[in-house]
């Protein structure tokens, strides 16, 4: 029986929720009626020197090489060479994907970008309980140092960088193509390229894990003392903030967690190696998202390299004006191309890369216009790769340096880009650093929430992507895609077998002692992955001794 008491309390409920419902509905009209940036930065209607009147030319902007490199590292920048057209490739087996990389070098690709698949990602080999069923489906398969024989077949070691994405097993890849070069006889210190070798945005975003934090750093920092000692022209980490954005931040988060863990890295480094920071900054090397906000973009890249300079010069007194350049890598944002409609997604593409120019990246991938359905196809990634060539030999973009400087928009947009990134990362110093702030979670939960802000948008159709939301088709017709044939496992795992049979295991297994010894103490770990590798130890063999010594690392996981 409903008391007149209950029946007030209803009435007070409904009109409670009735003015949430309209309080929403006015936000809901007002978010509509906003313009604003795809990290929903809101932006005026128009920009005058009132926007920038704080700006001092010399201290903000400057010249191209010179302090704080807001307008790019190089003096001539692509007036004296082009950006490195560098196409992410990786597909199934070595072969594969060696295949494909001699194509594009034929087609114009002037650096190797290398995809494995999640067994090699991980740590595994391609016969492992935990790899079955993924073999190649997501990159190549790597197990053995044969496999990385078989990769880098007639390719010229010398004359092209190579980029890795590999992060928990770095160092074994890494090893690898040391002794490929090796093998060659090329020595270490005539090769150029990249690892990405960044465990901190593993356990922010992208979440491929081996071992705890602690180690993980420790194996960061080892190779970065190896690479400044004994492979000069090789950067040893890509600090990334390409899928802190894929996983959903703005282009804020991006930007700042992106530089918080640089800086980590700088502490763990000159901490734990007692390393001068000039003598290994100039070769840590970034890498970028580059999303639809085309002006957001251009912003960031200029912000960043204004911070970073900072970074350097001011809080760890580097000296070498090399230790404050933010030289990076850009690729196209995977997470902006859709399924439906794919098509577009060659125009998508198309000013992401503008956008990165503009922003004066040192090396640039385009997506291919089929990567959200599966690894791009030859004929999809010949588009992607054209879409660069074109962007630098047609448009004439690459005639002048930092085109956009001066822009009341972009200038404004670059200083409120840099003024919030700095907001996070003061946030974390106070929480201890980027390796304390990921303990509690904070960064995680930003991306999360940025992410969820977006679909919401989205949904209700505030931000539009064309052929999703807005101008959808009743019927479409999917291109043709690339498939991983079945038998590629197979094969992996035959030539993987074969490679064990006729190996010296007694020198295998001595390596790995010689390994899991040193891995208890504070000793450089390269020369003994070097030493295991040499001898034929699988990935997973090697990734296994530190499993042990260590441990294993499982996401806890924030709500």
């Amino acid at each position: 029986m409903f008391t007149e008491k209950t029946l007030q309390e209803v009435q007070e409920g409904r009109k409670k929720w009735e003015r949430e419902v309209e309080k929403a509905r006015k936000q809901k009209a007002e978010r509509k009626a906003r313009f604003s940036t795809v990290s929903d930065l809101e932006i005026q209607a128009i920009y005058t020197p009132e926007d920038i009147k704080d700006l001092d030319f010399a201290r903000d902007i400057g010249y191209p090489a010179a302090f704080p490199f807001t307008r790019g590292c190089q003096s001539t920048m692509y007036r004296g060479r082009e950006w490195t057209f560098r196409m992410f490739s990786g597909m199934g087996s070595a072969e594969d994907t060696n295949k494909r990389w001699h194509h594009l070098l034929k087609e114009g690709e002037t650096g190797l970008s290398t995809a494995f698949d999640f067994p090699t990602l991980m740590g595994y080999d391609s016969d492992s309980p935990r790899a079955r069923g993924e073999c190649g489906k997501c990159g190549v398969a790597i197990d053995t140092l044969r496999d990385f024989e078989i990769l880098t077949g007639g390719i010229p070691l010398d004359s092209v960088t190579t980029s890795m994405t590999i992060n928990p097993s770095a160092a074994v890849l890494w090893a690898m193509y040391l002794i490929v070069a090796e093998k060659s006889g090329i020595s270490w210190d005539k090769i150029g390229g990249t690892i990405q070798n960044d465990m901190l945005k593993e356990f922010i975003a992208q979440k491929t894990f081996m071992l705890p934090p602690e180690p993980s750093i420790r194996l960061i920092s080892d190779t970065i003392e190896f690479g400044t000692q004994s492979v000069p022209l090789w950067n040893p980490i890509s600090i990334s903030g390409y899928h802190i954005r894929e996983a959903g931040s703005t282009a804020v988060q991006e930007l700042a967690f992106t530089l918080a863990d640089g800086i980590a890295y700088v502490q763990d480094v000159t901490a734990r190696k007692k390393l001068d920071v000039d003598d290994f900054a100039p070769r840590l090397s970034f890498f970028f998202n580059s999303h639809l906000d085309f002006f957001e973009e251009v912003a960031k890249f200029r912000a960043a390299r204004r911070m970073w300079a900072r970074i350097m010069r001011d809080r760890f007194k580097a000296k070498n004006p090399r230790s404050w350049w933010m030289r990076f890598h850009t690729q196209t944002a995977g997470c902006s191309l859709t399924a439906q409609q794919p098509y577009n997604n060659v125009v998508r593409t198309t000013t992401e890369a503008l956008a990165a120019v503009l922003g004066g990246t040192q090396s640039l991938h385009t997506n291919s216009l089929d990567e959200t359905l599966a690894l791009p196809s030859e004929f999809a990634a010949t588009i992607a790769l054209r879409t660069q060539q074109i962007l630098a030999d047609e448009i004439g973009v690459a005639n002048t340096i930092d085109p956009l400087a001066g822009s009341y928009f972009v200038e404004s947009l670059t200083n409120q880009m840099e003024e919030k990134a700095w907001e996070y990362i003061d946030r974390i110093d106070e929480m201890g650093g980027m390796l304390a702030a990921i303990d509690k979670g904070f960064p995680q939960m930003e991306i999360a929430d940025a992410a969820y802000h977006y679909q919401q948008q989205v949904d209700e159709g505030e931000k539009v992507v064309v052929g999703v939301n807005k101008h959808v088709l009743e019927a479409e017709t999917a291109p043709d895609i690339l498939r991983i044939d079945e038998e590629v496992e197979e094969r992996q795992i035959a030539r993987l077998r074969e490679v064990r049979a006729n190996r010296d295991n007694r020198m295998v297994n001595r390596a790995l002692s010689n390994l899991r010894v040193a891995s208890g103490t504070d000793k450089n770990l390269m020369p003994y992955v070097i030493d295991a590798v040499k001898e034929y130890a699988t990935e997973q063999e090697i990734c296994d001794v530190w499993r042990d010594v260590f441990g294993e690392y499982r996401d806890p996981g924030f709500f």
